[in-house]
């Protein structure tokens, strides 16, 4: 059975593939600049399909002896993420303020925080 810091990690992780779901949903293109400008057609398929090899990427690493610097990396993401979000909170076109898309978000920056420090021990 995986140990406990693996399962947080990986309870993090499917956080983080809920949030960028619901990311779909709420055009968070709109938020970078690169695509904001875009087409919403465009931008749509553009954000999505760089997801494919960006978990690609994640999984193959989780999977590698890279996995403890994975884990590292992905937890400070994490937090940066969560971060990011708090400071964009009343950006115009932010959708991500309900109860939902928090309840994926800000989990994912303090579990984020715990893995990491736990690792630190």
């Amino acid at each position: 059975m995986p140990d406990f810091l693996l399962v947080l990690f990986l309870f993090n992780l499917s956080l983080f593939l809920l949030h960028e779901m619901d990311a779909i949903r709420r055009s968070e293109w709109k938020l970078f600049i690169v695509l904001k400008d875009m087409e919403d057609e465009k931008a749509y398929k553009f954000f999505t399909f760089v997801h494919l090899p960006l978990y690609t990427v994640i999984l193959a690493l989780l999977f590698s002896s890279y996995q403890t610097i994975t884990f590292w990396v992905l937890d400070i993401f994490f937090i940066i993420h969560a971060a990011l979000h708090l400071f964009f909170e009343k950006h115009p076109r932010n959708e991500f303020k309900n109860t939902y898309s928090r309840s994926f978000i800000y989990p994912m920056g303090i579990i984020g925080a715990v893995h990491l420090l736990a690792l630190l021990m």
